[in-house]
């Protein structure tokens, strides 16, 4: 994916979105069909997300979106960059480049990112967009007129060097509680204080003039009156939590946030960067003076960038967000996004007195940390998701382990040792064995890779236990997905592959048995092959680029998720294709070699990989040394011989599967 307009007139736009965004057919709701809505929480631009913040928003979507699509609903995909606010600006003046052109960069590191990992965004767009302006002007003048606006005064730090207001990280001093001398004015990174006001700060400075001294100055802003909105905010929720299972986390969190009383939020900024308030709004001139310097502040309008997101998707956008008779709005997140979808939207939403689609479920996870810490990019620990793919570990492998790992309930850890393990013990030794095993007994010679005719026996009913419990499996399997239990459900597909390792154990599965006993090999092929066709749709929400691979091999389309398993989808005379391993062995070894490259700072991180790096060379340039000699020293031969020397072929290691190759087999796991 990859940007090319770099103007300051509008945002560049990712292939993907540019490809989804102009095709002619879009996805739409469809009456009478269950119409579902999903959006992961926008990640804020100039934040390189970790492995927590993928699982916690943008993956859990992922599988959540791509389960009913497998399951033939209509479901649209929105997620997007979060541009505008103060983090922007501060982070252009830190590069040397203006807002627009940072959020370029970073909306394509994140889209790379993202693309990698293969999260199906139907769309993934941006915020700092002529939709976003036009929608959230619009809400804001129905709040206007609806009187859930109010203007206040405050004292604020101004530069009179810029002849502007400081925004909270514009102004830098010592912090009034421990005094380290780099505090910002919404946060001291030394003590973690937040419960200070800029004009606290000691010997304040100005971030963009070090030497200036900001002075207090009155400024006046906008404040959304949720206090007066309450009571239907909190009728809302206590219906909405209730009917959409909302997970346990963002109840509690939305609860607190009521029971303490909702009160007035600014919602303006003196920033440039941003939404401008619209001046029309205001019949003093005076008052059009001094909002034509201000903007929306990011939290206000954050959230009205789904619906910005879409109406760049599609002109119907309105189909899917005032349509809340059809369509349900399921939204991911980290518990930390939870007051804006579950009170401040919401709350805008019932504001302006129009329909909308509102939110149907929330699921919120807990934290993800690194090796029993935390997630630190400034000191570089922990695996962000531009350094997943420089392990050279598939993206599967990867969404394996983090929504095997998922935070839903409480922390959880991401461990090197756990993650090479589910590698090699589950998706190799359960999955990649079950569908590598009768891949290659209807590969050889046997069968010549064509299905052979099961009728005789596939209604035997020694078959019956099996397949009633992959369908016992499979009801599971649906309960899963439909309550969000996304961990729960990736557990209970790799019960059906395993099931599918019992089943064929239990028969005695190989050549001896096609020998033996015909008829009865080639309903267990017939039911094992159709087995291995479910999993290509279980498993697609979860590890997509495997169920590619299955397909690719049984030479056969997706298969809608099915109410119940009939084992008959696949029929008699069927061509497969050529089997492929699924998953290779990852070196237990690994582990210290990650934990260290993911474990130092930025700068060790760089220093390890030059050292590499010049090892490397040096190893390199000493073996063409000594080959050169050595060729110095051989006898005449001919040209051909001469130009391949010391250039022997690597053997790479086989996967674990290779010891399975053929149709006799070790003993499977059982658990």
């Amino acid at each position: 994916m990859g940007y090319t307009d770099f103007s300051e007139q509008a945002p560049s736009q990712s292939t993907r979105q540019n490809t989804l965004s102009n095709s002619t057919k879009k996805i739409l709701p469809q009456e009478g069909q269950r119409n579902i809505l999903i959006t992961s929480a926008l990640p804020y631009v100039n934040n390189v997300p970790h492995l927590g913040n993928i699982v916690g928003s943008v993956l859990s979507a992922d599988v959540f979106s791509r389960y009913h699509k497998a399951r033939g609903h209509p479901t649209l995909y929105i997620c997007g960059t979060d541009e505008y606010g103060t983090a922007t600006e501060t982070k252009a003046l830190e590069e040397g480049v203006t807002p627009r052109v940072l959020c370029d960069k970073y909306a394509k590191v994140h889209a790379d990112i993202y693309d990698w990992f293969e999260i199906g965004f139907d769309i993934f767009g941006r915020t700092s967009t002529p939709k976003q302006e036009e929608i959230v002007q619009h809400i804001f003048r129905k709040l206007f007129e609806n009187g859930y606006l109010v203007e206040k005064a405050s004292r604020q730090p101004y530069c009179e060097k810029h002849k502007s207001f400081l925004a909270d990280r514009f102004i830098e001093g010592t912090c009034p509680k421990c005094g380290y001398d780099d505090a910002r004015g919404d946060q001291c990174d030394a003590c973690g204080s937040v419960d200070y006001e800029p004009l606290d700060l000691l010997k304040p400075r100005c971030k963009l003039d070090p030497d200036v001294t900001p002075i207090p100055r009155d400024t006046r802003h906008i404040h959304l009156r949720l206090d007066k909105l309450q009571v239907e905010i909190e009728n809302w929720s206590q219906k909405a939590s209730s009917t959409g299972n909302w997970s346990k986390n963002g109840k509690l969190i939305t609860e607190s946030w009521l029971k303490l009383g909702l009160r007035d939020r600014g919602i303006s900024r003196d920033l440039r960067w941003g939404v401008p308030i619209p001046l029309d709004v205001f019949s003093d001139k005076s008052d059009q003076e001094i909002y034509q310097d201000k903007v929306f502040y990011v939290w206000f309008d954050a959230c009205i960038g789904y619906v910005s997101i879409t109406a760049n998707y599609t002109d119907d956008w309105e189909k899917w967000w005032r349509n809340p008779e059809d369509v349900q709005l399921y939204q991911f997140m980290g518990k930390d996004n939870v007051p804006f979808h579950t009170v401040i939207f919401p709350g805008s939403q019932i504001g302006t007195r129009e329909r909308w689609t509102m939110l149907h479920h929330l699921s919120t996870t807990e934290y993800l940390n690194y090796e029993k810490g935390k997630f630190s990019k400034s000191r570089g620990i922990g695996v962000f998701g531009n350094n997943a793919r420089d392990t050279n570990v598939p993206a599967d492998v990867w969404r394996y382990y983090l929504l095997n790992n998922r935070p839903e309930n409480g922390d959880t850890q991401f461990e090197w040792k756990a993650f090479i393990d589910q590698n090699n013990n589950e998706l190799l030794a359960k999955l990649g064995n079950f569908v590598n095993r009768v891949m290659k007994l209807v590969n050889s010679k046997i069968y010549n890779s064509i299905i052979p005719d099961y009728t005789a026996r596939h209604e035997d009913p020694a078959f019956d236990e099996a397949k009633a419990e992959i369908n016992a499996y499979l009801k599971q399997y649906l309960m899963d997905l439909e309550s969000v239990s996304l961990r729960a459900g990736l557990q209970t597909a790799m019960h059906i592959a395993q099931a599918g390792n019992n089943f064929l154990q239990s028969n005695r599965f190989d050549n001896k048995l096609v020998a033996s006993e015909p008829e009865k090999a080639s309903a267990v092929t017939g039911i094992a092959i159709n087995l291995i066709y479910l999993c290509a749709s279980i498993f697609e929400p979860y590890l997509p680029a495997t169920s590619r691979s299955i397909l690719e091999q049984l030479q056969a389309p997706f298969l809608v998720i099915p109410d119940h398993w009939t084992a008959d989808d696949i029929k008699p005379g069927h061509q497969i294709g050529k089997a492929k391993y699924l998953f290779s062995q990852i070196d237990p070894r690994k582990e210290d070699e990650w934990r260290t490259l993911f474990g130092g700072t930025q700068a060790e991180r760089l220093k390890t990989e030059e050292e590499a790096a010049r090892a490397a060379a040096k190893k390199a340039a000493s073996k063409a040394r000594k080959a050169v000699k050595k060729s110095q020293k051989a006898e005449p031969s001919s040209v051909e011989g001469t130009a391949i020397a010391g250039a022997a072929p690597i053997t790479e290691q086989e996967p674990v599967d290779a010891v399975t190759d053929g149709v006799q087999q070790v003993t499977l796991p059982t658990s």
